[in-house]
């Protein structure tokens, strides 16, 4: 599940292919100003794919077993 998508793209209007990362959204609580998310164990630390569409990468986060920031880059 997604919590939280940060667009790190400069190009925001690409949407072919981006790189797409997933990290466990409680790796965020030490933000400042961020919202708490409840710290769980079994997910993997990050996990990355390339070259993959905004939306092939929302369902791919969305489907993770666990609540996930996604970070989006240009490929």
């Amino acid at each position: 599940m997604i919590l939280n998508v940060v667009d790190n793209r400069k190009l925001r209007y690409r949407w072919k292919q981006v790189k797409a990362i997933a990290e466990p959204t409680w790796h965020d609580n030490k933000c400042k100003d961020a919202d708490k998310a409840k710290p769980t164990t079994g997910e993997s630390d990050y996990e990355e794919r390339a070259n993959i569409s905004v939306q092939d990468a929302i369902k791919w986060a969305s489907d993770l077993p666990y609540s996930v920031t996604l970070y989006l880059y240009e490929a």
